[in-house]
């Protein structure tokens, strides 16, 4: 049985957390208020999800998701997620996270901070790009007209492989855009963000994209 580490219990973890346990995954799910403050979600999710500390998670991770706000990329277990593909699902609000003048001045992309902090693993930007609930209600089957696209962004082969794959479970195409530096192409205030598309779609939106 696979397992997944999921660090970062809020809407986005929590809708993957649930969407991956229904698909036969096993779940070790953690945030920064400690295993306690997630029982609730966990007894409604069932005995495949189990709530740990974000080093525990990790550690018993087959493949991992980060879903954390960017400032608190930082404290992201780097050590235990070594060796292992990390799906990041990051995006830039500066409201909350506070000015990165790096971002700013558009030298870096949040998902190339989040592979410099976790350099021994291998991160893929993904599932940044849509509403948490959207996540457990617009996946369709394969070769469904008009199926929901989302986009990828990695500088490692088998993140790209994986993260395509858990797409296809949950019901998505892909379309790969390259590098995580090319990865600020489907983030916020860009035409592919947050929005309903098909492949085509995306590719036309990500092509659209000013930096």
């Amino acid at each position: 049985m696979t397992t997944v580490g999921i660090i970062g219990a809020g809407h986005i973890g929590s809708a993957l957390a649930e969407g991956l346990a229904t698909r036969g995954y096993d779940v070790v799910i953690a945030n920064s208020r400690g295993p306690e403050t997630l029982a609730d979600l966990v007894a409604r999710l069932g005995d495949s999800v189990r709530a740990a500390t974000a080093v525990e998670a990790a550690e018993a991770a087959d493949w991992a998701i980060v879903t954390v706000p960017l400032k608190a990329v930082d404290a992201l277990p780097a050590a235990a997620l070594a060796g292992k593909v990390v799906l990041d699902t990051n995006n830039y609000y500066w409201e909350r996270d506070g000015r990165i003048a790096a971002l700013d001045d558009k030298q870096t992309t949040t998902t190339r901070l989040v592979q410099e902090h976790l350099s021994g693993a291998r991160v893929v930007k993904a599932f940044n790009h849509i509403a948490a609930a959207q996540i457990l209600t617009d996946g369709t089957p394969a070769g469904t007209e008009g199926r929901r696209a989302l986009a990828i962004a990695s500088d490692h082969a088998d993140a790209a492989a994986l993260a395509t794959a858990v797409y296809d479970e949950l019901g998505f195409d892909t379309v790969d855009v390259g590098s995580v530096d090319e990865s600020w192409r489907v983030e916020r205030d860009r035409p592919a963000y947050v929005v309903r598309q098909d492949a085509d779609e995306l590719r036309a939106n990500l092509a659209r994209a000013e930096r």
